[in-house]
């Protein structure tokens, strides 16, 4: 449960996650802001132990829900930290009416994040998610954009994975891009925007971190995607 340093002012913590009996693990990003405080990306379960180790590195002013399914221990790190400001996708509003949301992703830009953290909305995508830069560490961070997941020992954990193409590489499921991605055309252009970004880290939701040729990585994981088409300007319309 400690916190593993991957560069200048951003630590990773990780902690088992499941799903449809498949067995993964998840990753919680803390990143250090200019004053010194924390961001924590994506909380995972707040143990006494977890807790001491962010506490550690400073105050925590802000918790970030990447998308509207990385939400589940929000709610704990708020009430342990009540001065944090929560940062949501608006889709989280009407999930989980008992969280307070303090900003919304694509609202008005936040002061604490000038000149550190740049945010991506991933338009098109029905997850809702915000990638985030970290510009002092070049280190960018998504939740569930693409995943790392190596290869499970788990057996159904294994096969799945085979079968949805994301077994030992980075990648992203074939249910998620078939289900999840109705505006290709502004995913497309999203991800574009993101690829064309300064970082050289990989932070993924579920697996390992990216360490190097991680722009590389994304732009493979992202090859399924049709290319953007340019915009059409100047065109008439006859009435």
């Amino acid at each position: 449960m400690s916190l593993e340093p991957i560069a200048d002012g951003v630590w990773l913590s990780v902690a088992p996650a499941g799903f449809l009996g498949l067995r993964f693990t998840s990753t919680m990003t803390v990143l250090r802001l200019s004053d010194g405080t924390l961001l924590v990306h994506s909380p995972v379960a707040l143990t006494p132990e977890r807790r001491r180790a962010v506490d550690s590195l400073g105050p925590v002013r802000h918790l970030y829900a990447p998308n509207i399914y990385h939400h589940l221990r929000l709610g704990d790190w708020s009430t342990a930290h009540p001065e944090a400001r929560v940062h949501a996708p608006r889709g989280l509003a009407s999930k989980r009416r008992d969280l307070r949301i303090d900003r919304f992703h694509g609202s008005e830009p936040e002061p604490a994040f000038a000149g550190v953290i740049d945010e991506f909305p991933i338009r098109g995508f029905r997850l809702e998610e915000t990638a985030l830069l970290y510009r002092p560490g070049r280190t960018l961070v998504v939740a569930d954009l693409v995943q790392n997941v190596g290869r499970p020992t788990h057996a159904w954990t294994r096969f799945y994975t085979k079968v949805m193409g994301f077994h030992d590489r980075v990648a992203l499921s074939r249910m998620i891009r078939l289900a999840a991605f109705p505006d290709r055309a502004a995913a497309r252009r999203s991800i574009d925007a993101l690829t064309a970004a300064p970082f050289d880290r990989l932070v993924v939701g579920h697996g390992a971190p990216v360490l190097s040729g991680a722009r590389q990585a994304l732009i493979a994981a992202y090859a399924w995607l049709p290319p953007a088409r340019p915009e059409r300007q100047g065109s008439w319309s006859v009435w």
